[in-house]
């Protein structure tokens, strides 16, 4: 996870925070210029944890690379685990696609992951990948 979403969950404290509560509070983080959209726990179009919507065709950009891959351009495969905690995304052409976006989307799910747990979102979670 990079540095910005960890002090985002931070100041935003989603431990102890119901989703209608966070996605408020995201919202309002947002317009104020407090919390990148890349950044976010929640989906502010679906209404859900971040990790519950991130395959809906909405969330493919190929212009800011989330969820897409450059050489195939093709929209990347999502798999997200909710037993384990484990968040993929792989170029169903190629099997690679990674960007630095779907990178912080990643990390972002498996935030969105364990604030839905209601476990800390800080520490020793794995990296992106």
């Amino acid at each position: 996870m990079n540095t910005t979403t960890q002090a985002s969950a931070r100041r935003l404290s989603p431990v102890s925070r119901t989703l209608p509560v966070l996605l408020a509070m995201e919202d309002d983080a947002e317009d104020v210029g407090r919390l990148s959209p890349d950044d976010r726990l929640t989906c502010h179009v679906h209404g859900r944890w971040i990790h519950q919507c991130v395959a809906s065709p909405l969330h493919v950009n190929p212009v800011t690379r989330h969820r897409w891959c450059r050489t195939c351009a093709t929209a990347l495969t999502v798999s997200v685990d909710e037993l384990s905690g484990a968040v993929t995304m792989s170029c169903p052409r190629c099997g690679h696609g990674g960007s630095a976006a779907s990178a912080r989307l990643t990390a972002a799910c498996r935030a969105s992951l364990a604030a839905a747990r209601g476990r800390s979102t800080g520490g020793s979670r794995q990296q992106a990948a």
